[in-house]
């Protein structure tokens, strides 16, 4: 059942978190503004979730991208925003202590 959880949610161990961290991703935080402007990953841009449909071009052309909110469900949502629109090489890196904690590994 939760291995089921993790596949229907996008969420992929964290070895190939780490990995594409280590590489350059270009990380985006898909929470609100406000959630973005009180704790945010260094590095990172944010891009709300309701805006990630509009600014696709942003995603265009970068080569791993980890998509992060506060507990993973947003950046489920973004994540499957952007394969709908051809964007394949995104990771759901689910809450961003998760991404925090890959970071620093």
């Amino acid at each position: 059942m939760l291995n089921f959880l993790k596949k229907l949610l996008g969420l992929v161990p964290n070895e190939d978190l780490q990995n594409a961290i280590a590489a350059g991703a270009f990380l985006v935080d898909v929470r609100s503004p406000g959630e973005f402007a009180t704790m945010s990953i260094q590095g990172s841009i944010n891009i709300p979730l309701s805006e990630v449909g509009k600014q696709l071009g942003k995603f265009k052309g970068k080569e791993n991208i980890v998509v992060f909110c506060a507990s993973g469900a947003r950046s489920a949502q973004a994540a499957s925003i952007l394969r709908k629109n051809g964007i394949e090489n995104v990771i759901n890196g689910g809450g961003w202590q998760k991404v925090a904690k890959a970071i620093v590994m």
